[in-house]
């Protein structure tokens, strides 16, 4: 009956234009993550910025994760469909820079300018371009299902973010070894202007299901509600110790790839980062399931010990299939902890500033992305060569770190039920 039920809403609760955004982000995420896979060890090999590499790639991933605060803006100024191009436009862009410093025809260019400078700036371009993706998807998510398919809705959203994370560094893999590390960019490039295409042929701004009244923003009301968020100590102690189960994700993408050819004689690192996604995709359900009746911090603090073990099975054995049960493991932590975060999010945010709280929902990941480059050039500089294990345990410490301040936020700083 529930299952019958299920293709009912899938057949009767959304729209065509539904459909078609998730197929832009399933693709865009595709590219994203293709990108990604790669872009740490070409902006060290390729580049030559050996030294700053993680930093970059974290700048990078942070501003991504944190822009879209402020990039709702434009959705609200200019709608869905011109916000959703310049996406895709301004990502074909900057997806190709990132490629050219890589190239030979490119080399004139970067010197004039300096490898670390042309590389911060084109990568800060392409960042602009990605913040817009999330407001422009999630909100025509939002609009273009039924209030009774709504919960559905969004679990596909997130398989489609998820399927497009899992492929991008497959593809990756194969374009790097066909053609060079260089073309996986060029690739991301040509994907996103078929997305621009896409999105202008067949994307109509989308029509709200649901009639619901939604106050414009302006930048002048995003930077008050940054005020508004950023004054409540209680919170801002709870998204800084959560971003780090962020700094262990990060490390799939920033150290991994470094670990897996040096240590493990692996030089196919992408398949490791292919792990997670594809877990996530099938452990979020039963997980949300299993630990439905728990309190979120209690599901968050457990989410954070199996993400934090992970690390140690990965530095105690240095195989390629413990690696890959260690990222599957931390995949476990990420999918218990996931959806009891955004309901402890809601349940944090005072009366009437849910909206608001859940907008920034994704610092973590930026703060995260922000702080888990830097520290993992610190590692690869001073353990990858000399003592790989003790770089993984000192991950797995960040995250027993973590945990232990969650613990003590909960006991001592957490609003108490009749505060929530």
């Amino acid at each position: 009956m529930a299952f019958s039920q299920r293709l009912h809403e899938i057949r009767t609760g959304f729209s065509s234009n539904f459909w078609i955004a998730n197929t832009l982000e399933l693709f865009e995420r595709m590219a994203f993550y293709g990108a990604k896979a790669v872009l740490v060890v070409f902006l060290a090999d390729r580049v030559g910025l050996h030294e700053e590499a993680g930093t970059l790639a974290g700048i990078f991933s942070g501003l991504i994760f944190s822009l879209p605060i402020v990039a709702g803006v434009l959705v609200d100024r200019y709608g869905f469909k011109k916000t959703l191009m310049a996406c895709f436009f301004i990502f074909c862009i900057g997806y190709f820079l990132i490629g050219l410093a890589g190239m030979q025809f490119g080399e004139p260019i970067v010197s004039v300018i300096g490898k670390k400078a042309y590389a911060l700036s084109v990568l800060i371009l392409t960042a602009i371009g990605g913040s817009l993706i999330k407001p422009c998807i999630v909100g025509t998510v939002a609009k273009t299902t039924k209030p009774e398919a709504k919960g559905l809705g969004f679990s596909v959203y997130y398989t489609m973010a998820n399927i497009g994370g899992a492929v991008g560094p497959i593809v990756a893999l194969q374009v790097r070894e066909d053609w060079g590390i260089e073309y996986v960019l060029i690739m991301s490039s040509l994907t996103s202007f078929m997305l621009f295409l896409g999105a202008w042929f067949f994307y109509r701004e989308p029509v709200d299901h649901n009639n619901e009244v939604v106050e414009k923003r302006t930048l002048g009301k995003v930077f008050a509600d940054m005020l508004l968020v950023f004054a409540n100590f209680r919170f801002m102690i709870f998204l800084v110790i959560f971003s780090g189960i962020w700094i262990m994700f990060w490390q799939i993408f920033y150290l991994i790839p470094f670990y897996a050819p040096k240590v493990l004689n692996f030089t196919a690192f992408e398949w490791f980062e292919t792990v997670d996604a594809a877990c996530i995709i099938f452990l979020t359900v039963p997980m949300a399931a299993l630990v439905k009746e728990w309190k979120p911090i209690t599901a968050m603090t457990l989410g954070f010990i199996f993400a934090s073990f992970a690390w140690i099975l990965i530095g105690a054995v240095p195989t390629v299939w413990a690696t890959v049960a260690g990222i599957a493991l931390y995949a476990l932590g990420e999918a218990t902890q996931a959806p009891r975060f955004y309901e402890y999010v809601s349940n944090l945010a005072p009366k009437g500033q849910t909206g608001t709280y859940m907008g920034f929902a994704f610092l973590p990941v930026a703060i995260g992305s922000f702080s888990a480059g830097a520290v993992s050039d610190w590692l690869r500089l001073n353990y990858l060569d000399t003592n790989p294990a003790l770089m993984w345990y000192i991950v797995a410490g960040i995250g027993f770190t973590s945990t232990t301040l969650m613990i003590l936020y909960n006991l001592y700083l957490a609003p108490k039920p009749q505060e929530s």
